[in-house]
């Protein structure tokens, strides 16, 4: 009997080294809680290709936008803890919506088991190129002109977006009407056309229509200038000092999914990140890469969550 208690003591220690092994076996899902074209849409399907073509496995990109990333966020966290359903861990979804909502259907901390963090975005202000207001301070002036009658989209309540815009309006003294999008393309179609005047994205999605000049850029949520669009101000430089809000988008597993496959999908997705033609189109989509540890990708999203938490109660957002 001991001997066989001893056994499946081994036999139970060696599984997930074995499980890892043989891993990825079938078809792995990347689940993305915003629509396709959104940035976390963007890089979780050229992390998909990379990971395809050296796995000789099929990577596909399962979009569930909705519900301020809950909807996604939440079947990620109840998917099979088994290495074949991971979800996109971003800054809305992980940072944000634990302290913007009441009671959230997934625990961001022990609901999964951050892989790595892929990359930051920094959040832009923009607005259709027919508005009057060309900087910051035009756009602060004309917002207290007329208190409430501009609007302003986001990629949804509880996201990056909207959470960077209500933030704004608390220090610059402004109130401003959300309007929710499912993502980007959607939001970015609206404003263009000039049935809704402005919006925070991340830098990634704002960037080839700033270029285009089909949307003009007021400036950038970062405390220096960004490499990507050098001549755009800081908001910091504009007259709000210390005004910073960077989004990132990292890759996480449900929770109690085998440690050994963990590691294999951190040391992936670092690999990803290295690869020369992978870091030119990171640098042509305006992402900062990451590629940290599971350690430390896990300390981040901890210290975001406290970060952000400070931000939605002194901007009073909510959500339900």
């Amino acid at each position: 009997m001991k001997l066989h208690r001893a056994v499946a003591v081994v036999a139970a220690l060696l599984a997930p080294l074995a499980a890892a092994s043989e891993y990825p076996a079938k078809p792995i899902r990347i689940i993305v809680q915003f629509t396709p074209g959104t940035s976390t849409d963007v890089l979780a399907r050229l992390v998909a290709a990379k990971m395809s073509d050296h796995w000789n496995q099929q990577v596909v990109v399962d979009n569930k936008p909705g519900a301020g990333a809950v909807l996604g966020t939440e079947l990620g966290a109840k998917a099979p803890h088994d290495g074949y359903t991971l979800t996109m861990a971003v800054s809305s979804a992980f940072g944000i919506n634990p302290t913007l909502y009441a009671k959230l259907p997934y625990d961001a901390i022990n609901d999964f088991a951050p892989i790595t963090n892929l990359g930051l975005t920094p959040q832009t202000l923009v607005v259709n190129p027919a508005e009057s207001y060309k900087t910051v301070k035009e756009f602060v002036a004309a917002a207290k002109a007329k208190p409430g009658t501009i609007n302003f989209a986001s990629l949804g309540s509880g996201s990056t977006s909207h959470l960077t815009t209500e933030m704004f309006a608390s220090i610059a003294g402004i109130k401003l009407n959300h309007v929710p999008f499912k993502g980007s393309a959607d939001a970015h179609t609206q404003i263009i056309g000039g049935q809704v005047p402005m919006m925070f994205d991340a830098i990634p999605a704002t960037l080839p229509h700033i270029k285009s000049g089909r949307l003009r850029g007021l400036g950038i949520a970062t405390l220096k200038r960004s490499p990507y669009l050098p001549d755009l101000p800081t908001i910091a430089e504009s007259g709000y000092a210390g005004f910073e809000a960077v989004g990132w988008i990292g890759i996480a597993a449900p929770a109690k999914t085998p440690a050994p496959i963990l590691d294999k999908l951190n040391a992936e997705m670092v690999r990803i990140l290295g690869e020369a033609d992978v870091k030119e189109k990171l640098a042509t989509l305006a992402f900062t890469p990451v590629g940290d540890t599971r350690e430390q990708f896990a300390a981040y999203i901890k210290a975001e969550i406290a970060k952000w938490g400070a931000a939605v109660k002194a901007s009073g957002a909510k959500a339900e």
